[in-house]
């Protein structure tokens, strides 16, 4: 008996909320709804980048080596067909250590240099990139280190806005399926403001206020949103 009064009270609670949001919707000049559109992208461009250092006891023979392991990468880079690329200027840094003298007085002295340069590469051949791999540099003793390759889509702000346009037909859509439940039709698009886009990898979840822009993944996903208000009829 309780379950049946339970059942009767929601079935009643339920026929109340469907008929308020009619009334709210046939007595309301306006409707404003969320429309969205989400569209994969394949990245356009590669970055790829990585640094080598050296050390040695003295300034000059740091100087050298780093000399050496320059034209070690940028034969590896030539050999695997990249044309193109960037030395940055040359870090310097002095190691030192500490000694103790007869007095139980510590200092610092110089036991020489650390000497680093990075190596950057931008390229539209992203598979090329991708597949650069720095092991052959290992092999010949370069101490290598190579950074996580980003991958950009250099024609988001044009996909953008032909994405602005699809999510804002969406919203009428839904603002049109929404209107005839209470008897109403749309008269025209009041206003419109642009959400936050979010650039993902390709089946991810993650979101930001700020907006995401990935460039961790080649295959990615463009999420645009619009708030649209409706006049109605």
């Amino acid at each position: 008996m309780l379950a049946g009064l339970f059942l009767a009270a929601g079935l009643v609670c339920s026929a109340m909320l469907g008929t308020s949001a009619w009334v709210k919707i046939k007595n309301s000049q306006f409707i404003t709804v969320k429309g969205s559109v989400q569209k994969d992208i394949e990245s356009d461009l590669a970055i790829w980048s990585g640094s080598f250092l050296v050390e040695a006891e003295t300034l000059l023979d740091a100087q050298h080596k780093v000399q050496a392991n320059r034209a070690l990468v940028a034969k590896f880079l030539g050999d695997a067909g990249v044309t193109s690329f960037t030395f940055a200027p040359i870090g310097i840094e002095e190691l030192k250590a500490s000694q103790k003298s007869a007095d139980g007085f510590v200092s610092q002295r110089t036991t020489g240099y650390r000497l680093t340069q990075s190596v950057s590469v931008e390229s539209a051949d992203v598979d090329r990139l991708d597949k650069l791999d720095a092991t052959p540099l290992v092999e010949q003793g370069v101490i290598f280190t190579v950074a996580p390759p980003q991958f950009i889509y250099t024609k988001a702000g044009d996909t953008k806005i032909e994405m602005l346009a699809e999510a804002t037909k969406d919203a009428r859509a839904r603002a049109e399926q929404i209107a005839t439940q209470g008897g109403r039709d749309i008269a025209r698009l009041h206003d419109a403001d642009q959400g936050i886009f979010q650039i993902t990898p390709q089946h991810s979840v993650a979101t930001s206020w700020q907006g995401e822009s990935d460039t961790s993944a080649r295959a990615k996903t463009i999420t645009a949103v619009v708030t649209a208000t409706f006049l109605l009829k």
